[in-house]
């Protein structure tokens, strides 16, 4: 049974996001998973800005070696890369952190399987990911779903970048990931990585909805992601509620599908208290 390999980038600070993510996908899947997680010590900038724990690299590892015994959590630290190529751009201070910029670097490392499926960490499987990871991409630098908003709001065809698959040996041909640093490097955006993708790209796969769903899960929903949303009653509002803002989850959002996610993730901290922030 082949592999799934995913990659998630982040900081201690967000690994309830990544454990509860990680917790959804190995659930709903039989095969072997590969999780790659980029992270780097920034704590000069913001001392929120931490790598992960070894208390929680171990747990993280624990997890999915539980479900499959084929499965392996790698955590790369990505600090002197970042620090080389992007820590004096423009976009050194964002709405988004640094660390979402780190999956521009992934072309490079060595170790990374040619076919990658990149996530935010806040995002959460409903159902098997082998379903979005066996899309076929031949061809295609990445395939990505439309953005929600920005469909309308930019452009028919922009592409949210919370969800990505990631086609290494095309992507090395065109050098997209690289020019998206350098473009971001020189050019003040909202949304860095993601608007330089689509405005660099030669060919992307455009993927269904149903793969990166920001919005309310529907029946085939395969990942649900809690991005950043639009609600226009009782007053227009953005809203951005994260699965580890559980209260938020229940009450805002009105969802309870992911609460044998939480059950479950409950008795992992009660077991490894020392994992948690």
């Amino acid at each position: 049974m082949s592999e799934i390999s995913v990659c998630y980038s982040g900081n201690r600070r967000v690994f309830p996001g990544l454990l509860l993510s990680v917790l959804s996908l190995v659930r709903h899947t039989d095969r072997p998973v590969h999780v790659f997680v980029l992270s780097m010590d920034l704590r000069g900038e913001d001392p929120a800005f931490l790598p992960f724990s070894q208390a929680q690299q171990d747990l993280l590892g624990r997890v999915v070696r539980e479900k499959n015994a084929d499965s392996r959590v790698f955590f790369l630290d990505m600090t002197e890369r970042y620090r080389a190529a992007l820590a004096h751009g423009k976009n050194k201070k964002n709405f988004y952190t640094p660390y979402a910029q780190l999956r521009l670097f992934l072309g490079e490392l060595e170790g990374i399987p040619d076919k990658l499926l990149y996530l935010d960490i806040d995002t959460m499987c409903l159902s098997d990911i082998g379903q979005l990871y066996d899309t076929d991409i031949a061809g295609f630098e990445y395939g990505a779903v439309l953005d929600h908003m920005g469909k309308f709001w930019i452009s028919p065809t922009y592409c949210n970048s919370g969800v990505l698959l990631l086609n290494l040996p095309r992507l090395r041909e065109t050098k997209l990931l690289q020019r998206c640093r350098d473009y971001i490097e020189g050019h003040r955006l909202v949304m860095p990585d993601q608007t330089a993708l689509h405005r660099l790209h030669e060919a992307r796969r455009i993927l269904p909805r149903r793969f990166n769903e920001q919005r309310a899960p529907r029946a085939d929903t395969v990942v649900k992601h809690f991005c950043r949303g639009i609600r226009w009653v009782p007053f227009f509002h953005i809203y951005n509620y994260k699965q580890w803002e559980r209260e938020k989850v229940h009450e805002k959002l009105r969802l309870h599908c992911f609460d044998d996610i939480y059950e479950e993730y409950d008795r992992l901290m009660a077991r490894y208290p020392e994992a948690n922030l």
